[in-house]
């Protein structure tokens, strides 16, 4: 279940100081696609908006990254694929010593030349979305015939040129009854890491399409039964309960007579306990940051509440100092549940949809079932 969250030049997790600099950084270079996603948090278009950071501006963000402390750095979109620069982006992040990850939509741009050409920038990983096991279901969500064998042909393409591969999969309920299904397609395909994100109802993405509280729980313990059973990593977006379930599931098994001490570690947490008990968990604004393809900072994609532009304000300043990010950093000012919950270090719930469901970001997570000790 250990799995390492550092990289040569970046120090342990649990050593990274939140209040500074972010664990990882998602930069939407633009919002144009070709795709119109039915879940799509960017409402991407077809049409590039002329108010995209030039590419002269977005080497001036690479240096703030930079500045930032050197977050990894996932390169999004919208498609990424829509900017002529993307490969000269590319480059400049990781001459600038950027752990980097891309993240393109499936479409025609990206062929196996062009795969060849992201693998030679020296990226990390790419990350490619599969939200079906089969056409009738991926194509129903990407709103494109011909999406699910686009998908397979570029995941193909990732492997067969060397790069580790993630895929990405936004579970609803019009897709949960295939999970299984994805999942083999996911061993299938010779996937590293298989992220699941859960919706947030943001941009195109609809609340009734949300799964509720209980059948959350009941995927979270799906995930963490698979994620035991399968070669590749299991990872969770916007459901950072995932993480108590693993912990509860942890402590579970653990044998009467024995000691209660075990680490756990993932993408983005860190929890031990017994000697030198600690944890932490990135969450929205808390070890994450966004920036926006017009230089908008955000706490995450899916919470879209600006407080500031790269334009006019250093982003470290914006991340450190902003009133926004400073009380999302702050699990005393969580209201409700997870103000008092005994997980709210490590987990914290979802902050956007904390904010989209109640208009607050601070209010307690809607689709958590975990009832903390009164207090």
């Amino acid at each position: 279940m250990n799995v390492a969250t550092t990289s040569p030049g970046r120090p342990p997790f649990l050593d990274v100081d939140f209040d500074l600099t972010p664990f990882t950084l998602a930069w939407e270079i633009t919002r144009s696609c070709a795709l119109a996603c039915v879940h799509c948090r960017a409402e991407a278009v077809p049409q590039r908006d002329p108010r995209e950071l030039t590419t002269e501006e977005a080497f001036g963000v690479l240096d703030q990254i930079v500045d930032l402390g050197k977050p990894i750095l996932v390169i999004t979109g919208g498609d990424p694929m829509m900017r002529r620069d993307v490969f000269q982006i590319l480059e400049g992040a990781v001459r600038r010593g950027l752990k980097v990850g891309f993240s393109p939509s499936a479409t025609r741009l990206v062929t196996r030349e062009a795969v060849k050409r992201v693998r030679d920038t020296g990226v990390d990983m790419v990350h490619v979305s599969l939200d079906g096991s089969c056409p009738e279901v991926h194509d129903t969500f990407r709103r494109v015939p011909g999406a699910f064998q686009r998908t397979m042909e570029i995941a193909g393409d990732v492997r067969g040129v060397g790069l580790p591969l993630q895929i990405g999969t936004t579970v609803t309920r019009h897709n949960m009854h295939d999970m299984p299904a994805i999942l083999n397609v996911v061993r299938e395909i010779g996937a590293t890491v298989w992220n699941v994100f859960f919706l947030v109802p943001t941009g195109r993405g609809q609340q009734e399409a949300m799964l509720t509280p209980q059948e959350h729980e009941q995927v979270l313990h799906w995930l963490a039964e698979v994620s035991e059973q399968v070669p590749f990593r299991v990872r969770t977006t916007a459901a950072q309960h995932y993480r108590r379930v693993l912990i509860q599931r942890m402590r579970a098994r653990a044998k009467p007579d024995e000691s209660q001490t075990f680490e756990l570690t993932g993408a983005g947490y860190a929890f031990r306990q017994g000697k030198a008990p600690a944890e932490k968990g990135v969450n929205d604004g808390k070890g994450f940051c966004f920036i926006s393809h017009v230089g908008d900072v955000f706490p995450s994609g899916f919470l879209q509440i600006c407080a500031g532009n790269v334009r006019t304000e250093p982003l470290s300043e914006i991340y450190r100092n902003s009133d926004l990010f400073r009380s999302l950093r702050s699990p005393a000012r969580l209201e409700g549940k997870c103000g008092r919950c005994d997980f709210n270090e490590v987990c914290g719930g979802s902050r956007a949809r904390a904010w989209a469901i109640t208009g607050n970001h601070l209010a307690e997570e809607p689709c958590c079932v975990y009832q903390p000790a009164a207090g």
